[in-house]
């Protein structure tokens, strides 16, 4: 009899649970890589400027935050956010309206370019000696793209609900994670801050599970079961998110302040 009862609940926690177990034929295992795009269309189809590309460099765009990744039990010491953030700026940068709008310039690895500059330089003189013909210049920005990541929070809203109907029963948990960045447009001539924006996106952490719970033998032996999936969304895609916002914050603020103009408006 108890086995029988036994397997009864078992089948019905496993069907309480087909919702919630995912089919691993869906999900990507890594095994192709995939190409990162950009978090937004928007983000792309922004009007063209009505000038030639604004020439910007990159030098960082650091974590200045200081957080460590949240842990319930443990002491991590890996960091909460990339450490290579100004990768995301930079693509970000260059995608921008179809790529209308920026031209960037490498310092991020300027070390390595002017060393090789000079290696081209030094085998042109031992071939070709006074022949030997220089280098073009290298493109100078007009403007620097500042900032960086000023803010992690975690846990920032937490919660949950589940209910339970002689021992079985669905439960759902849900936390809430803000990164904040900055990003500000140097000028080079001057060193005035054209204009600066702060972007604060939301991370969303959920789980959804299904329990059952019963006492059997004159409530001397129990049966428990518990089963949940997570979902969290990535550091990476919030803080792309976060900065291709912040560029369309940036070229609006640009606009208005007569900094360039759009194409559409240039017309009229």
């Amino acid at each position: 009899m108890i086995k029988t009862l036994l397997s009864s609940l078992i089948s019905l926690a496993l069907v309480g649970c087909g919702s919630i177990r995912p089919d691993l034929r869906e999900i990507n295992t890594g095994d192709e890589p995939t190409v990162v795009k950009a978090a937004h269309n928007p983000y792309k189809e922004l009007p063209n400027p009505a000038g030639p590309p604004v020439v910007v460099a990159v030098y960082n765009f650091k974590d200045l935050t200081g957080q460590r990744k949240p842990s319930a039990t443990l002491s991590l010491f890996s960091t909460a956010v990339t450490q290579g953030a100004e990768a995301y700026l930079i693509k970000s940068l260059g995608d921008a309206g179809n790529r209308q709008w920026f031209t960037v310039v490498e310092r991020v690895g300027l070390d390595n370019l002017l060393k090789e500059r000079q290696m081209v330089k030094q085998t042109r003189e031992i071939y070709e000696g006074d022949k030997a013909k220089p280098l073009p210049p290298m493109m100078l920005a007009g403007v620097i793209l500042e900032g960086g990541i000023i803010d992690y929070n975690s846990n920032t809203l937490t919660g949950g609900t589940g209910a339970r109907y002689l021992g079985l029963g669905p439960y759902t948990q849900y936390t809430q994670d803000v990164v904040v960045i900055n990003l500000r447009l140097v000028s080079v001539g001057t060193g005035e801050v054209l204009t600066s924006v702060t972007i604060e996106k939301n991370l969303l952490s959920t789980a959804e599970g299904f329990t059952a719970l019963r006492f059997f033998n004159q409530q001397t032996q129990a049966f428990e079961y518990d089963g949940s999936q997570t979902f969290n969304e990535p550091v990476n895609y919030a803080l792309r998110s976060a900065i291709e916002a912040g560029i369309v914050e940036l070229i609006k603020q640009g606009e208005q302040r007569g900094l360039w103009k759009f194409k559409e408006s240039s017309k009229k």
